[in-house]
């Protein structure tokens, strides 16, 4: 997030797109609401009529995989009315001339024929956002998990530049993060292109730092793998061990079918894990992992606040800190880490080698926790980034794109939108939630669809179906429900019988390797 939750109750205005907040961000999604019932304003853009609709003041129930061509339609509005804040672009961005060209190319009507809206709510929403500014635009999954998502990630800042969103309170691009500590995992390098603090593995003088650091040669100057290529490298035979942290992928990746046999194809596979899950039954080696309650450490949220987490109980058996076993490996390698806690680990690495970081420690985050960046040890941290519009990288970079289909539409065979998501009730693949007695509020997978489509064939509401796409099918119970429109089934991936990434299409963003969870072809069938 560019911004913070603490915004919220001080906003005049959301953007909300591609975000199931209320079921998804439950917390989140409480301040956006005590705002909205204190007079901010709402515009929601969403293919289902999700919980959220009944707080805004515009709904836009656009198709799904339409936010360019939608967002692109606004953007035309504001230039052609002369709506934009030209200020902004003058001084703060580059690239405004490209971006305008493209999209003169999405006058209200053509994207309206896209995204299944009309023209003039398209005029309504540019026009309610040019007269209340700043407005704050929260996404999450609904815009990345597609084979354009990078281009949806830009079209958003893109809309947030024109209007002038950016480097002020209550504004930004924020999106809210999948998972906890998502965040954090991502500050600490948990990807293939940087080290910690975002410092990028080809730059020589990163890699020169960390050589030194830790007294190691020749690390790779060009990005690692990313988890498709990683899977598939399972297969090939290019990646011989696979080494899986806290992640369930034989449920939470797509064509569950495909990735069970990649990982069977593993010639060596270790899962670090705090309970038996449907990965771990591949696994040559298990590590048990403590819990998040079970040692001392931090967590990054959504709006990069570094917080502390505290032990309050001992790891069961045999289980350790995650830091002590990766510390194992490393000394059974001949390293020998010298950090032996999770604030030494902080204190003495983290912060000395991230300058975004340079000014957190343990003693710091006692009460609150800190925001990065947090350049030295005076430095209160960041609430909001890009001030006055002065960006990392110099000017804010408007990038024009085009819309593109997901790779797969429906036809004849497969007539429906399949779109995936998460409900309340549970968390992820239910590794954690299913032993919690959530199972007594939430039994069971649905699949949930318009009453038009069920009446047309002949569904009665809970009765048993089965939706088949051209990888797999599943049983599950029919879920009539006004919240989702005719053409589109929505289901989540909690449950195992019934999970929707039996079903799901393994095709990728070409940049960021992304799986596309939000659009496949589907049919369904009366049993």
């Amino acid at each position: 997030m560019t911004n913070s939750f603490g915004e919220f109750s001080k906003a005049r205005m959301f953007f909300v797109i591609g975000s199931n907040m209320t079921e998804a961000h439950p917390v989140a999604a409480t301040f956006l609401k005590n705002a909205v019932m204190n007079g901010a304003k709402l515009i929601l853009v969403d293919p289902r009529r999700q919980p959220l609709a009944d707080f805004a003041d515009i709904h836009v129930q656009i198709k799904v995989g339409s936010d360019i061509a939608f967002l692109n339609g606004v953007m035309n509005v504001l230039i052609n009315e002369d709506l934009y804040d030209k200020k902004f672009v003058e001084n703060c961005t580059e690239g405004f001339e490209e971006l305008k060209l493209k999209v003169m190319d999405y006058p209200p009507e053509k994207a309206a024929e896209i995204a299944g809206v009309s023209a003039d709510v398209i005029r309504d929403v540019a026009r309610t956002m040019a007269e209340t500014r700043p407005s704050m635009l929260c996404y999450t999954l609904g815009i990345t998990e597609h084979t354009c998502g990078k281009n949806n990630v830009m079209s958003t800042a893109n809309l947030q530049m024109l209007l002038g969103n950016m480097g002020v309170e209550c504004g930004g691009v924020n999106p809210l993060r999948g998972q906890n500590n998502v965040q954090g995992a991502c500050d600490m390098a948990a990807l293939p292109n940087v080290f910690p603090g975002y410092q990028k593995v080809d730059n020589p003088d990163a890699r020169a730092k960390f050589e030194k650091a830790w007294g190691v040669e020749n690390l790779p100057a060009k990005p690692g793998l990313m988890i498709p290529q990683m899977m598939e490298g399972l297969v090939d035979g290019k990646v011989k061990a696979f080494w899986i942290f806290g992640e369930n992928l034989a449920n939470s990746e797509p064509d569950i079918a495909k990735v069970e046999h990649e990982l069977a194809s593993a010639e060596f596979l270790v899962c670090q894990d705090i309970f038996p899950t449907e990965t771990t039954r591949f696994a040559d080696v298990i590590f048990p992992s403590a819990g998040w309650s079970e040692d001392d450490g931090t967590f990054t949220n959504s709006e990069r606040r570094i917080s502390r987490v505290r032990k309050v109980s001992e790891p069961p058996g045999d289980a350790r800190p995650n830091w002590w076993i990766f510390k194992e490996i490393a000394r059974r390698f001949g390293h020998d880490w010298k950090s032996n806690s999770a604030q030494e680990i902080w204190d003495n690495e983290v912060s000395v080698l991230a300058p975004s970081m340079a000014g957190v420690k343990y003693a710091r985050i006692e009460a609150d926790g800190l925001q990065w960046p947090v350049p030295d040890d005076a430095h209160p941290g960041t609430c909001f980034l890009h001030r006055e519009g002065k960006f990392t990288c110099g000017l804010g970079k408007f990038n024009a794109v085009d819309w593109t289909p997901p790779a797969e539409v429906p036809d004849e065979e497969y007539p429906l939108v399949l779109s995936t998501g998460r409900r309340l009730y549970h968390y992820h693949t239910r590794t954690q939630t299913s032993r919690t007695g959530l199972d007594y509020l939430l039994p069971e997978e649905t699949a949930d669809m318009s009453a038009a489509d069920a009446d047309a064939l002949g569904i009665h509401h809970g009765e048993m179906i089965m939706v088949k796409s051209r990888r797999g099918e599943v049983k599950v119970r029919a879920n009539i429900t006004h919240q989702v429109p005719p053409g589109m089934v929505w289901m989540a991936f909690h449950f195992r019988d019934a999970c929707a990434n039996w079903l799901t299409n393994p095709v990728f963003d070409p940049a960021t390797l992304t799986a596309e969870y939000k659009a496949c072809a589907v049919r369904v069938d009366k049993i």
